[in-house]
């Protein structure tokens, strides 16, 4: 199952309904990072409940959440607002991939001994929590599609 921002996606194409979007439509995506992490902790439970499904353990559910939170309030905070959010759950792990309105790609602040800077230590946890990340820049924007392994 996949999920569109707080839409279940099931037809082909990765669409609500099973087809493409039409050219009024406006992709739903989480209002903040704490919607962001209901769909994926709802996607996750589901997951857990199908037939023959392996235990999830908490640090691992714990990690997907905290991957989700980081990129979304990245988005929102560096990449001029979420544009784009997509999860969902494969043979692989869980997918996320979280779009923005910036081109600019995160890059790791360097905290020297003693410093008084406060933040960057999202994007070196979304590198160590996930086994594959890119981000891919466009036009108007970028994609960060991360895989977290379950």
């Amino acid at each position: 199952m996949t999920v569109d921002g707080d839409h279940p996606v099931d037809g082909p194409g990765g669409a609500v309904g099973g087809g493409p979007p039409g050219p009024s439509a406006v992709p739903r995506v989480p209002r903040n990072a704490a919607a962001a992490r209901a769909v994926v902790a709802g996607l996750l439970d589901a997951r857990s409940k199908e037939p023959g499904a392996a235990h999830l353990a908490d640090t691992t559910l714990a990690d997907a959440l905290l991957v989700t939170s980081e990129l979304v309030t990245n988005a929102f905070r560096h990449g001029g607002g979420l544009t784009g959010f997509t999860a969902e759950v494969s043979a692989e792990g869980l997918l996320l991939t979280v779009s923005d309105a910036s081109r600019e790609v995160p890059s790791v602040t360097v905290h020297g001994p003693g410093s008084d800077l406060v933040g960057g230590y999202g994007w070196p946890l979304v590198h160590r929590l996930s086994s594959r990340l890119t981000v891919t820049p466009y036009p108007g924007g970028k994609r960060i599609a991360v895989l977290i392994v379950l």
